[in-house]
């Protein structure tokens, strides 16, 4: 099919994904999260265009690009801090305990 968008997932890809998800979730199909998959899949496939034609031109933007595109997810060390935070402004915590499990967890690694 020379005339299928680029982006378009061949058949099997689609079937694999309704597959995988039917044996995960017998009980049936959430239409939302195919569509999700479906959705980043052709997202990935437009960031590697996008990083071919770039490095072309630009062996660093690739990095680049990467990097600015599809950040890396806070380290558990960043998410225990800002549920920390959460917790202290929503009253949940006196600032004493805040700030001792505050030092604690910023003197651990990433």
């Amino acid at each position: 099919m020379t005339d299928q968008h680029p982006i378009t997932p061949p058949p099997e890809l689609a079937l694999q994904w309704i597959n995988e998800y039917l044996n995960e979730h017998p009980e049936g199909v959430d239409v939302e999260v195919l569509v999700v998959s479906a959705a980043q899949w052709g997202a990935d496939q437009e960031l590697e265009a996008c990083v071919k034609l770039l490095e072309l031109s630009d062996k660093n933007a690739r990095d680049f690009l990467y990097s600015a595109r599809r950040p890396k997810p806070p380290s558990l060390k960043e998410q225990a801090l800002e549920m920390l935070e959460n917790a202290w402004e929503g009253g949940h915590i006196n600032n004493k305990a805040a700030q001792t499990i505050r030092r604690a967890l910023e003197q651990l690694d990433d």
